[in-house]
């Protein structure tokens, strides 16, 4: 009884909010777990980032739309926030509400798939995995759409985020896949939103779903598997002293800041604690990838490797083979993650090249796994209107992604290291405004709202206070509702 005491009123065995849930779960396959529960945490709530533990007042597990509404309508009368889990990779774990005492509607249920062989569209529960979509979507026709590397992420949330992969040059981000979709909204109500019903829902929806509803179902556009498919990556060891990477680093940047580079190029860099990598994928042939000339520009010191691969699920599997995926990809821990927008006319320049590359090499980082990672995007993302879906990157060349993970307690001093990334060079930049990807949360941001969806913030916030006045759908860095 002790436990249940020290709980909010909603969490506690008894309550009205438990009460309701219990009602909806009453004939019900789905399930409901509570603080109560003795595995509560490990077997329910399974917080990603253990760095920020939260305990939510109910993690439910629906199987039906209608449930899903229901489930709102108990977490409205209660006055609790709701949001929704995919996949459960939320790097602040806002898919368990972000703070403590959230309803929480866990997906996973919802794995609904059927391709359309007439027009090729895939209609899709939010509950997929990208593992399972990219499968499923080979096994009905070959068809693919751009997204993530990381196969344990789950779609409800990167398709509304942005979900930016290998394929984002030539096709967009998986959002711009996104012909329509089944969403509950803070009343209850199950719709549909598309380009002839609800445009401003969809608008959202696709880019800033968390904060407006809990999107059950996608129909998303789909592209034949690419046939052509070269692998390759640049290895460059640690040689004592990371600086020396940064000419190489430069060559890059130069590299991908030409207009016409070939959109069937993705390419990163990820430094780390043993050097530096500089990977990619072509979706061509051998012969077309010689012709860019990578090696003459970049191979100089490098252990060199390039493969052909000869089906696409054989390279979306690679994709999770990277270092960084394999260490932090699909398993919880304590971490803390930064991310900085870079446009064509915000490349870094030598100095802060020179200052980054040297604050790798000197600063007190309290953990030997950490990652800078440089990912470039563009070409088709670019190509949609700024203001054309709620994401508003439109003009990103490339990101940079900063982290750092501990297999204990993450320290302050881990935590300034990856400040500190950032810092280097946006010192060297005073005046930019760089802005933030949504999909890698920093919830140390004091402004994540404009950061993350800029001149778009604004028509967000009437849109909010539209169809969920009372901020049901709420996370620490979620739009608010503004008339």
């Amino acid at each position: 009884m002790g436990q249940t005491q020290s709980l909010p009123p909603a969490s506690q065995a008894g309550s009205p909010l438990q009460l309701c849930l219990n009602n909806v779960f009453a004939s019900s396959s789905g399930s409901v777990a509570y603080p109560q529960s003795v595995f509560y945490q490990l077997a329910d709530v399974k917080v990603y980032n253990q760095h920020i533990p939260i305990t939510p007042a109910a993690v439910t597990r629906p199987t039906t739309s209608d449930e899903i509404s229901k489930i709102v309508q108990c977490a409205a009368a209660s006055g609790v926030k709701v949001q929704a889990r995919s996949g459960g990779h939320s790097y602040a774990n806002y898919g368990i509400g972000g703070e403590d005492n959230a309803v929480v509607v866990d997906l996973v249920n919802f794995q609904k798939f059927n391709m359309d062989t007439t027009t090729w569209q895939a209609t899709v529960g939010s509950g997929t995995l990208l593992a399972d979509l990219t499968s499923r979507m080979h096994d009905a026709g070959g068809r693919a759409i751009a997204h993530g590397t990381c196969p344990q992420v789950g779609v409800g949330g990167h398709a509304t985020i942005g979900g930016l992969g290998p394929l984002s040059r030539q096709w967009g981000a998986a959002l711009d896949h996104v012909l329509e979709v089944e969403i509950v909204l803070a009343n209850g109500t199950v719709t549909r939103a598309s380009a002839t019903q609800n445009q401003d829902v969809l608008f959202a929806v696709k880019g800033a779903a968390a904060s407006f509803g809990i999107v059950t179902e996608f129909v998303f556009l789909t592209h034949p598997e690419p046939a052509n498919i070269v692998r390759y990556s640049y290895t460059l060891e640690y040689t004592r002293k990371t600086r020396r990477h940064g000419p190489t680093f430069a060559t890059w940047q130069s590299i991908v800041s030409d207009p016409a580079l070939d959109r069937k190029l993705a390419t990163e860099v990820v430094l780390f604690e043993l050097g530096m990598i500089i990977s990619g994928t072509y979706f061509g042939t051998k012969a077309e990838y010689e012709a860019l000339g990578f090696e003459k520009k970049l191979a100089a010191n490098a252990t060199v490797s390039v493969s052909i691969l000869d089906d696409w699920l054989g390279a979306v599997g690679n994709w999770a083979e990277t270092e960084a995926l394999k260490l932090v990809g699909g398993i919880s821990g304590a971490f803390y993650s930064k991310s900085l927008t870079f446009r064509p006319d915000t490349l870094i320049p030598a100095s802060g090249i020179k200052d980054f590359f040297n604050y790798l090499d000197t600063a007190n980082k309290d953990t030997l796994i950490w990652f800078a990672i440089f990912d470039v995007e563009g070409g088709a993302v670019n190509d949609v209107p700024q203001n054309g879906t709620a994401y508003a990157h439109r003009d990103a060349l490339f990101y940079l992604q900063t982290y750092a993970v501990s297999l204990g307690t993450l320290s302050q001093t881990t935590i300034d290291f990856v400040t500190g990334m950032s810092s280097k060079i946006t010192d060297s930049m005073p005046g930019v405004d760089f802005g933030a990807y949504a999909g890698y949360i920093d919830p140390q941001l004091t402004n994540g709202q404009e950061q993350y969806w800029g001149s778009n913030l604004p028509r967000l916030q009437k849109i909010k206070a539209a169809i969920d006045p009372q901020d049901l759908f709420s996370n620490p860095q979620s739009v608010r509702p503004v008339a």
